[in-house]
């Protein structure tokens, strides 16, 4: 991988990362306003900031997966292993990079992750 393509989603992966904890920000701000406004609100209300909150906690898991994910490629950079497949070491399309800057893995080996997750394997 060339030193500029490198650079370049270094700044993208960094980017994603300060939006992503912009966005968690302002849920959990959203979500301790709805919780700290319970008291005046009839069951209704309280059950739909219920499932608001629940809402915002799956999509919490998956942005913290995220972001273990960018600091993972970010940390990849720093060794020299960035744009290379985990499981076989091969070269990661940087078209597929530039979709996708945090991927760990090649098209071939992320289908077989998929596919093995499915199957529960």
């Amino acid at each position: 991988m060339d030193k500029a393509f490198i650079a370049e989603m270094k700044n993208k992966l960094f980017e994603l990362k300060k939006e992503i904890l912009s966005n968690l920000a302002q849920e959990n701000e959203e979500l301790e306003e709805l919780l700290n406004n319970t008291e005046d609100k009839d069951l209704v209300d309280i059950a739909s900031a219920d499932i608001d909150r629940r809402i915002l906690n799956s999509l919490e898991g998956h942005e913290l997966r995220r972001l273990n994910l960018i600091d993972s490629a970010l940390a990849r950079i720093e060794n020299g292993k960035y744009g290379y497949c985990l499981k076989d070491g091969k070269p990661i399309p940087k078209e597929r990079l530039e979709a996708i800057p945090y991927a760990l893995y090649c098209l071939d080996c992320q289908k077989e992750q998929e596919r093995k997750k499915k199957l529960n394997i």
